[in-house]
């Protein structure tokens, strides 16, 4: 509610969850970010309604984190084993060249769990909540100040923080005037190991595994950082256990070395056919100047790219694409003009300059006409017109260099290049194919052209009946139109999303079940050639298992062909969310085909719209794959205070407090462990929690 009438937002969404809440607000086109982050920032400080154990709100403006490969460790090892390994890779990688940010995905959380029995509270009189601040008071690690001597400037600190678990057990919590003193150790159970509110476990070809996932940060390239995290691995994985492995997953510099290659291929393809059949039909440095306005033309909007703070990436490399094939077009009809002059008998430099003034007009208006057409991709608003803004700034700037090339340089250099030797046997040959194909325009197409013209209604009709012909195949439905296509992944993916509070052996249920069906789609339609492994990850109350799949000119199928019959062969699962499987590679286009958004103050009623909304899409034949978006929620014990209770001195906060302690834990201290941070809990035992 803060934010609802701050300027600058667009539009806010809020989720609530289990122990969290976050509110993301998405920013109007025209607002200045750094202006609204600070009023949103001003706004939460001002809120002093939040609970009383709540942290700290945290206000983060998001930035895209540009992913480049994901490291799969896994093989038969403990979560602690597997944990400190994948932290060692970790730094191992850092410490390389080229590779600056290496994150955990999936990993849970460190934690210091000290187990306290009912039998011990009661024995020593003593409660959780006591025990935890006892705690807090004596392991403490804090600046004393400093004391100026004759030798120098001595600091005094309060050194009595915790680490290991054996210095936790020497903590004193009871004492008395004789020095009887109870230690930690002799009334509690402590152990490190990870946050057990949360079920984050995946596994790898049926292994335990860490993921870890390398980003790339500033001008650093995909191809760079991909080849500097490769190098890095032939030794990191001479120094790993026998029965640890690594594996390279969902490499984007494979992508887009791919893209690269295709825009080098077809400029390749491009610069020989127009230089091949140029010099074919006219000069051989005619042909060579004129297939030079490509590259000149590319380059020059690589020298502009920079000021219009674009860079070489997928969606750049793909206006490249869509512009080489318009851009030599204007070279080629100046070109062709100047040659024509030639061929009359002017001069050189007249050829060149009467040639470029005949078609200054038309391609003038042409090449405005296409800077036209790709003008209006510049103003789509919202996510979609900042991916594809770049297109509009690539395309119109080879274009206009390319006109530039056409008008102005290429004359230049036919007026000043040296005449052709009439004798050569290139010449000669050319001359003898120039003739040959006068003679066939004359015998064969000048004939054809004047019976289309005597019989012009006719023409007509022929050319009129092939347009309704098409446009009625078009408007049949035969031909499918998609706004964003997606794109095929090398990776297929189900999502299978369970209630809230559904057992975690259920949640795995569902895993094994997903995982089978998987295996044998893969035994069944080519084994190794068709799948390099099987990945699983639980979070939450949901599943992802993802078949990494071989390169498609090795598999049998292709990954639309291998989900949708991996989806015919997965038996339906009771007490599911929602089971969506995927094979398109993320971005525009992919998830969803459709999303409809249900807005009402009343919980109930929304419950009952969406479900009323999924069950009527049931009913299309071509609709798969329906989450109606309501989760119900965990089931709750609800403790109220009765009158005994206040009698006794009892308060809500106090047994709030208590109860959290004993089933959850009472968090004592955060601590920095390296890079991780390490929380302390005091709490009952597993057994008395259960």
């Amino acid at each position: 509610e803060a934010l609802q009438g701050l300027t600058g937002i667009d539009e806010v969404q809020s989720t609530a969850k289990e122990g969290s809440a976050s509110v993301i607000a998405e920013l109007s086109e025209d607002a200045d970010a750094n202006t609204v982050f600070q009023d949103i920032q001003q706004a939460v400080s001002r809120i002093t309604t939040l609970p009383e154990d709540a942290e700290q709100p945290t206000v983060a403006l998001t930035k895209r984190v540009r992913e480049v490969l994901d490291l799969l460790i896994y093989g038969d090892a403990p979560e602690t084993t597997l944990r400190e390994l994948a932290e060692t890779v970790r730094d191992q990688l850092l410490s390389a060249d080229g590779v600056t940010q290496v994150e955990l995905d999936g990993a849970r959380d460190y934690r210091i769990h000290i187990d306290v029995s009912s039998a011990q509270l009661e024995s020593y009189g003593l409660s959780l909540v006591e025990i935890s601040s006892r705690i807090a008071n004596a392991a403490l690690d804090s600046s004393g100040g400093s004391v100026k001597t004759d030798s120098g400037e001595i600091l005094v600190r309060v050194a009595e923080r915790r680490d290991q678990l054996d210095e936790f057990a020497k903590l004193p919590i009871i004492s008395n005037a004789n020095g009887a003193v109870v230690t930690l150790g002799e009334i509690a159970t402590i152990t490190r190991g990870f946050d057990e509110t949360s079920n984050n476990s995946a596994w790898f070809n049926g292994k335990q595994a860490l993921s870890l996932e390398v980003f790339r940060i500033g001008n650093q390239t995909p191809d760079g950082v991909s080849t500097a995290t490769r190098t890095a691995l032939e030794e990191i994985r001479n120094s790993l256990p026998e029965n640890i492995e690594i594996a390279i997953r969902n490499d984007r510099a494979e992508i887009y070395k791919q893209r690269l290659e295709l825009l080098l291929k077809n400029g390749f393809l491009g610069l020989l056919l127009v230089f091949a059949l140029m010099a074919l039909f006219l000069e051989m440095k005619l042909a060579f100047w004129v297939t030079m306005g490509i590259p000149i033309s590319f380059l020059g909007a690589l020298l502009f790219m920079p000021s219009m703070d674009a860079s070489i990436n997928m969606i750049s490399m793909f206006a490249f694409i869509v512009s080489l094939g318009i851009v030599v077009d204007d070279a080629i009809v100046a070109g062709e003009n100047i040659y024509e002059y030639r061929q009359r008998g002017m001069n050189l430099i007249d050829a060149a300059i009467e040639g470029a003034k005949d078609i200054a007009m038309p391609v003038t208006f042409s090449v405005l006409s296409n800077i036209i057409a790709f003008l209006p991709i510049m103003f789509i608003p919202g996510m979609l017109g900042k991916i594809w803004g770049v297109i509009p700034l690539v395309v119109c700037t080879v274009f206009a260099i390319s006109l530039i090339e056409a008008l102005l340089i290429l004359p230049a250099r036919l007026a000043h290049s040296k005449p052709i030797d009439k004798r050569s046997r290139i010449s000669i040959w050319q001359k003898n194919f120039a003739a040959s194909f006068d003679a066939w325009v004359l015998r064969r197409y000048q004939p054809t052209l004047e019976a289309a013209l005597a019989h012009r209604y006719f023409s007509l009709a022929i050319g009129s009946a092939m347009l309704m012909i098409v446009l009625a195949y078009a408007a049949s439905g035969r031909m499918g139109m998609e706004l964003m296509p997606s794109v095929e992944s090398d990776y297929s993916e189900v999502r299978v999303s369970m209630p809230v509070g559904t057992p975690e052996n259920k949640i795995r249920e569902a895993a094994k079940v997903v995982e089978q069906s998987a295996q044998q789609v893969i035994d069944e339609y080519g084994g190794s050639q068709l799948s390099e492994g099987i990945y699983t990850l639980i979070s939450n109350d949901s599943v992802r298992t993802r078949v990494y799949l071989t390169a498609a000119s090795i598999r049998p199928i292709s990954t639309s062909n291998f989900t949708n019959i991996w989806q015919q062969n997965t038996p339906a699962m009771a007490s599911t969310q929602s089971v969506r499987f995927a094979s398109d590679s993320g971005g525009p286009g992919s998830g969803p085909g459709l999303t409809v958004e249900l807005r009402h103050r009343d919980v109930n009623s929304l419950d009952l719209a969406s479900a009323a909304l999924a069950e009527a899409l049931e009913d299309f034949p071509q609709v798969s794959g329906i989450d109606d978006g309501f989760q119900k929620g965990k089931q709750q014990f609800d403790i109220t205070l009765t009158d005994a209770g206040r009698s006794l001195g009892l308060t809500a906060q106090g047994i709030s407090r208590q109860v959290r302690a004993s089933l959850l834990g009472n968090e004592v201290l955060r601590q920095q462990d390296g890079r991780n941070e390490v929380r302390v809990l005091v709490r009952l035992p597993e057994n008395e929690r259960t």
